[in-house]
C-alpha cells in the first residue's frame, strides 16, 4: 500500500496521476486542504481501490510518524512511500530571518526525512526488504533558474528552494546507502510542470521558461506518473539511490 504525504498547496495533481496507477490500496496525507476527502473518494471510485485521506502536518516528526503508523495498521502493511512535501517563498535571500528560513527547511527537507524515517522503520519491521521510498526534489537541486531572481515577487524562491531540494536529493542517496536491507530510495526531480499555480508568475518569465526548454513546453501532471511507478515497483528493484530528473531537457543545454 503507497501513501504519499501532499505539497502544502497542490494536493490534486502529479500526485494522484501517480496513484491511479499503482495497488490496491491508497493513503494520501495532507495538511490543509479542503477537498481532500472527496477527492480520495474519487480515487477510490474511479479505481475500484480503497483510498483514504489522512491529515498530518508533515513538519511534526511526532505527527507525521503516527499518521504513516496508523495507515499501515489501518491497510495492514506498507509498501510505498511518496514523500511530496514542498513549499516556497517570496523573500529575496538578503532578507531572509532565521523563521523563513526554518519554514523552508521544516517543510522541504525536514517533512521529507521525518515522512520517510517512518516508513523506513515499518519496512524494517515487515522485513521483506522490498519497501519503497520515492522522493520529490526538483530540477532546481542541479541548477538555478532564471530570471526569477530579477525581481522580487510572489515566486522568488530561490536560493533556499533550491537548497532545500538539493538536500532532498542528497539525502535519498546517503539513506539508500544506509537503509539497503529493507527498503529502496530514489528521487524524482521535475522541472516546470503545468499547472495553475505558474499562472501566477510574470508572462515574461513564462516565455523565458519556453525558450530554455528545448521541448518548448511545459510538463502535465500524467507525465510524472510513468517514472513514479517505475522507481516505486519492482521494476526497478536494482535502482536505489537514483535521482530522475524530467524536464523536457530544461537542464541541458
Amino acid at each position: 500500500m503507497p501513501c504519499g504525504p501532499n505539497r502544502h498547496s497542490d494536493l490534486d495533481r502529479g500526485g494522484f496521476a501517480i496513484q491511479r496507477e499503482r495497488t490496491k490500496g491508497v493513503a494520501m496525507i495532507y495538511n490543509t486542504s479542503s477537498t481532500a476527502n472527496e477527492l480520495a473518494s474519487q480515487i477510490a471510485s474511479e479505481n475500484k481501490i480503497t483510498c483514504r485521506a489522512y491529515q498530518a502536518n508533515v513538519t511534526s516528526k511526532e505527527e507525521i510518524t503516527s499518521t504513516i503508523n496508523r495507515i499501515k495498521s489501518d491497510f495492514g502493511k506498507l509498501d510505498i512511500v511518496v514523500a511530496n512535501s514542498g513549499i516556497a517563498s517570496s523573500v529575496s535571500a538578503e532578507e531572509y530571518t532565521v523563521e523563513q528560513w526554518r519554514q523552508i527547511m521544516d517543510v522541504n527537507l525536514d517533512g521529507a526525512f521525518w515522512t520517510a524515517q517512518a516508513a523506513a522503520n515499518i519496512f524494517k519491521e515487515q522485513g521483506s526488504g522490498k519497501g519503497s521510498i520515492v522522493f520529490t526534489a526538483s530540477v532546481s537541486a542541479s541548477l538555478v533558474n532564471v530570471p526569477q531572481k530579477q525581481a522580487a515577487v510572489w515566486a522568488l524562491l530561490i536560493p533556499f528552494y533550491n537548497a532545500s531540494k538539493a538536500a532532498v536529493v542528497q539525502l535519498a542517496k546517503c539513506l539508500s546507502v544506509e537503509w539497503v536491507d529493507y527498503c529502496r530510495v530514489n528521487c524524482i526531480s521535475p522541472g516546470f510542470i503545468a499547472t495553475e499555480i505558474l499562472d501566477h508568475h510574470p508572462k515574461e518569465w513564462r516565455e523565458k521558461w519556453y525558450d530554455m526548454i528545448p521541448a518548448k513546453r511545459m510538463a502535465q501532471a500524467y507525465e510524472l506518473k510513468g517514472a513514479y511507478v517505475f522507481a516505486a515497483s519492482d521494476a526497478s528493484s536494482y535502482m536505489t539511490g537514483a535521482d530522475i530528473i524530467i524536464d523536457g531537457g530544461y537542464n541541458l543545454p
